[in-house]
This record gives structure tokens, sequence and C-alpha cells, in this order.
């Protein structure tokens, strides 16, 4: 028995192992996927809370520190203005108030003494008052001091964007008469602070993903690794090496996969060896029932072909009362002379020993002398072209067509025509009868060995064993027989031959060395022929 091994991961299966892990359909593709997408989507939730959390951060401390530095300045600044200011002091709080350093624009609106709108402005180009939202300006407009309210300033802010910058934008009113402020800072830095740490997070998630595909690569090779070796074993089990052992270790789910898989392929083993060792018994009794048989049959052939002679002669020796006896006695010994020179042959072909004899022949010559031996020239037509030459063993090529032609003229009737053509390297060889066809049921078993279309009519001229025969026959060539029923009738066997079947005589050694040994039935047709 072939020890536990590793050995099972050649070059081949190496090479067989990296295109299976390529394929989209692969166990380690879809580890690898699933780990990543796994990977992704924390690494993506993840940079996505931490992206929102610091963007709120930044934001709101920016946001406040401005606000309340405004806040402040319109306290000490807009509100020690009179309730009237001038336009120029309007400007000059507004400039002072611009200073501060949080670096911010800032608009005063107030009345003056007769009643007319005056702005002051921090910065004309940079802030107007037509940059300040509508709703802004309406909640500013709108605020009143309410009774649980003491404070006198009530600040509002919104954030725009414009031209894609970011801005802050907030307003408040003094309560009592003052001035209305209103500041815009932008919010740029923050912006870009925040992008940077995006692009942070995407080289983060980009990292993690790469390092989850590199885990789950790992980590697929050690799960698949195992798996692998165990398809390994069972495509070799499935060829037929029954010796195939895998090596255990652990004691994880693989593991004890692994001590089935051997239990299993040890009890096939057990079971297949028990089997072909009956199967050989019972083919080594056939063989040599069938051999022994031979001994005397021969004599009795002997005796039976003096009796017919005696039956044919003109004198009229024997006794009419026992002809039709010593008729049965001939035609009975005849046919076991055949069963026992088909069970001999049948026991050949299931011990791998029968072997071809080659030659080279013309095909519609071998038919003729097939057909002209068995007196059958007036009810067979043949249609071949002389000249299709073909490598063959000619004596089975003879077992064959008689098998198929005999067969014809016994079940199916006049008339069978034969036929004979080429198909590339093959040669085709059809025999079609005039009968009724066979029926479909009987179809799928007319080349099992045995086999009765009618199970009322068991007993018949023939063995059983014919077809069979010449299947087996067709087989060792490298060809194959059909039956099917014609169109228009009657029932048509199809050969087909390689023209060529000598790359079938070449054996390899290994085989050769095996069938030289023990547990082989020898082909004894020199034997037999030297008893005969």
């Amino acid at each position: 028995m072939t020890p536990p091994h590793d050995k099972l991961r050649g070059l081949p299966a190496a090479r067989k192992a990296i295109w299976s892990g390529l394929r989209f359909t692969s166990l380690r593709l879809r580890l690898v996927v699933v780990f990543a997408l796994v990977a992704l989507t924390a690494a993506v939730s993840a940079s996505g809370i931490a992206y929102w959390l610091n963007r709120e951060a930044v934001l709101t401390r920016a946001q406040d520190a401005a606000l309340k530095d405004f806040r402040q300045q319109m306290q000490t600044r807009a509100g020690a203005l009179p309730p009237n200011p001038t336009q120029d002091a309007l400007q000059a709080a507004a400039g002072q108030m611009a200073k501060s350093s949080q670096r911010y624009s800032v608009l005063l609106v107030g009345k003056n003494a007769q009643g007319e709108m005056v702005y002051g402005y921090s910065d004309l180009d940079a802030f107007t008052l037509a940059k300040v939202p509508k709703a802004l300006r309406d909640a500013v407009k709108k605020q009143q001091l309410g009774d649980g309210d003491k404070s006198p300033y009530h600040l509002y802010w919104q954030r725009t964007v414009e031209h894609g910058t970011p801005y802050l934008v907030g307003g408040t009113k003094i309560v009592g008469g003052g001035p209305t402020g209103y500041m815009l800072k932008s919010l740029e830095p923050e912006a870009k602070d925040l992008s940077s740490l995006g692009w942070s997070l995407a080289i983060a998630t980009a990292l993690a993903l790469v390092g989850s595909a590199l885990l789950a690569q790992a980590a697929a090779t050690t799960v698949l690794k195992p798996v692998h070796r165990l398809g390994v074993a069972a495509r070799r089990l499935g060829e037929g090496k029954l010796d195939t052992r895998l090596r255990v270790s652990g004691t994880d789910e693989l593991a004890d996969l692994s001590r089935t898989f051997n239990r299993t392929a040890e009890n096939l083993e057990k079971k297949v060896a028990d089997m072909s060792a009956r199967d050989e018994a019972s083919r080594r009794f056939v063989a040599d029932m069938s051999h022994e048989l031979r001994t005397p049959l021969t004599a009795i052939t002997a005796v039976t072909e003096v009796l017919e002679e005696e039956l044919d002669a003109e004198t009229g020796s024997v006794d009419p009362m026992i002809e039709p006896a010593v008729r049965l006695v001939v035609s009975e010994t005849r046919r076991l002379n055949d069963l026992v020179e088909n069970l001999m042959e049948v026991t050949r072909f299931d011990a791998g020993t029968a072997r071809l004899v080659l030659d080279n022949v013309d095909i519609a010559d071998q038919i003729t002398a097939c057909i002209d031996a068995r007196a059958w020239l007036d009810a067979v037509d043949l249609d071949a072209e002389r000249g299709i030459m073909a490598l063959l063993d000619p004596r089975r090529l003879d077992v064959i067509l008689a098998n198929l032609i005999g067969n014809a003229l016994k079940h199916g009737g006049s008339p069978v025509k034969v036929s004979v053509r080429l198909d590339g390297d093959s040669l085709v060889i059809s025999v079609k009868d005039g009968g009724p066809g066979i029926p479909e049921d009987v179809l799928p078993h007319v080349f099992d060995r045995f086999y009765k279309a009618s199970a009322s009519r068991p007993r018949s001229e023939g063995s059983g064993l014919g077809l069979s025969i010449a299947l087996e026959n067709a087989h060792i060539h490298g060809g194959e027989i059909t039956a099917a029923n014609a169109p228009a009738g009657g029932a048509v066997f199809t050969l087909r031959l390689p023209r060529d079947a000598s790359p079938l005589t070449a054996e390899p050694e290994p085989e050769r060395a095996a069938r030289g040994g023990a547990g082989q039935v020898p082909d004894r047709s020199e034997e037999d022929e030297e008893e005969t």
C-alpha cells in the first residue's frame, strides 16, 4: 500500500491548482472576495464614521470660535455705538471688528438720525448684504426678547457655499435700537484639512483592503490545501488507484474528513480486492471447465461425425427408429462444441489475454469468403467495392461478420444487405435484414450475454454469446457495433472499425509484465488446437 503522502501535489497538480485558483468559480477566489468585501465594508464604514465625526468636530470648533468672537465684538464695539450711528461710525466699528484673530469680514447695518439706512463694511468687495442669505436676514429682523430670555443678543448662523468655497455667515441685532451686524468667515482652511483627512482615510481603506486580501489568501491556502489534497486523492481513487491515502494531522473537521476518506478508501480496496478475487476464480473456473470439456468433446465429435456419415450413406445402415435420436445427438454435440468455444473466447476477453494478429486484407474479399464459407451467397446482397484495404485481424473480423450476418438471417430474414463504406480513417460495415426489426425494449440488451428476447423461448440454436463476442472483437480493434431499426423496417447493425489497428498492438512493458504475472487466464488457443 502506498504510504500517506504529499507527493500528490506534483508539478502538473500544482499547475492545475494555480489554474483553479484563477477561475472565478473557485473556492479560493470566493474566499478572497468575501474577505475583501467584509474588510472593505468595515473599512469604509469606519472611515466614513471617522470622517463624519472629525468633520463635525473641525467645523464646530471653527464655527464656535468665530461666533464667540463675533458676539464679543458686537458687545464691545457695536454695543458702544449710539442708537442712531453715522455711516462713518459704523465703518470704523466694522473695520475694528474685522481685525479680530478669527479673520472674518463684518457688515454693520443701522439707521442714522434722519432715519436713513447706513452701512459699514470691513471689506466692500468681499462682503455685502447681498451675500447674506434671506432666511438669515429674516431671522435676525424677527428676533424678540422673551420673558425667559434676559440676553439682548440672539445670534443666528448659516453655512453656505459660493464658487466651491464654504463660508460661515452669522448675524445678530442689538435689542433696544442698536445696529444689526453680520459676519462672513471662509471655511476653506478647514475644508482643506477635511480633504486631506478624506484622502488619508481612503489610503488607509485601500491598504486595509490589500492587507485583508493577503490575509484571505493566506487563510484560503491554509484551509484549501487539505481540500486540494483530498480532491487529488479522490481523482486518483476514481482512476483505480485504490491504495491512495491521505496524511492526517490535527483534530479539526478537515482532519476528520481525511480520516473518513482513508477508511472509505481502505474498505473500498478490500471489497474490490474480494470481488476481483471472486471474479478471477469464476473466470478461472469457466476457462478450466471449458478447456477440460474439449478432450471428451473431441471424442464425442468424432463419433457423431461417423454417425452423421452413416446417416448420409446410401446403404442406410442406421435403424430408422433411432435415426431421429442420432440426428439430435449430432445437432446437440455441435451446439455444445460451439458453446464451449464461445465460453473460452469470452474468458479470454474477460481475462484481457485476447490479442490481435493483424493482416492487410481486402474487405470485399473478406466478406465474400465469410459468406461463401457458410453457404449464404444466395441469401446475402453484398454492396462493397474491391480495393478497400484495412489492417485488421482477419479471424476476428470473420467472427464479427459471421455473427452479424447469421443473426440477421436467423432472426430477421432475407433479404440481408451488407454494405461497406469509408468514413475518414474508419471502416463502416452495415448489415440490414428484411425482418420486422428489433423491439424497442430489446435494443439496449441485444449485446448482453445469454440475453433472450422472449422468455417463453429460452432455448434456441445459438448460445446467446454471438453478438457479445462480436462486440468484444470490435472493441479489441478499437471499434464499436451499434444496433438500430431502419425507418423502412428491419434491423440494422453497424460495425465501425479503424482502418489501421496497429497502434492497439503496442503494449506497454508494465502491462506485459502484469499480464505475465499470477492470476491471469492464459490464451490456450494454440494448446487447444494441438489437443484437437
